[in-house]
């Protein structure tokens, strides 16, 4: 497993692509989403330097609750459009926080968190929920990261899709 301690700008390309080569594999064959989704949060969590909190709110058709991750006791519950989760499940949308203490209607889950990307997880037009991943680290998270993070999150929701042959 490819393992950094830092990241160089220049490497963040390659670095994503190992990583998502390495969930490819870890998820091959199983469909279940919390067993992938403790997985890959405890994969992402071990690969990329300087995360305080890394894992899933799953959509239970009314708000997004706590699932699998990695790292220090999480909100439970958070509605959508409220905090960082809330808004990228709201709109669809990734959301990259360079100071989370700047972002109106912030959930101080973690006070150590300085920065946080979320990306939003959907099946078609379903929303699953969301990936979040927060940094100690002011501005940890750039364009870059945005990228590697959707095509991370990309390799997931494919996971939980049984070819046709496996679908009864």
């Amino acid at each position: 497993m490819f393992n950094a301690t830092t990241i160089d700008a220049a490497d963040k390309p390659g670095l994503y692509a190992a990583l998502a080569a390495q969930a490819r594999a870890l998820l091959e064959g199983e469909h279940d989403l919390i067993a992938n989704a403790a997985n890959f949060a405890a994969l992402v969590w071990h690969t990329l330097p300087d995360l305080n909190w890394c894992g899933f709110y799953l959509f239970d058709g009314k708000e997004l609750v706590v699932g699998p991750f990695q790292g220090r006791p999480a909100c439970v519950r958070i509605a959508l459009g409220r905090g960082v989760c809330g808004t990228a499940a709201a709109t669809g949308q990734t959301q990259v926080v360079a100071d989370v203490n700047a972002f109106d209607d912030h959930i101080a889950c973690d006070s150590a968190s300085r920065s946080e990307i979320v990306v939003p997880l959907f099946d078609g037009e379903r929303l699953v929920g969301v990936f979040d991943v927060d940094s100690p680290v002011l501005a940890r998270f750039d364009a870059q990261d945005r990228a590697g993070m959707q095509r991370l999150a990309a390799v997931f929701m494919q996971s939980l899709r049984r070819p046709a042959r496996e679908v009864a």
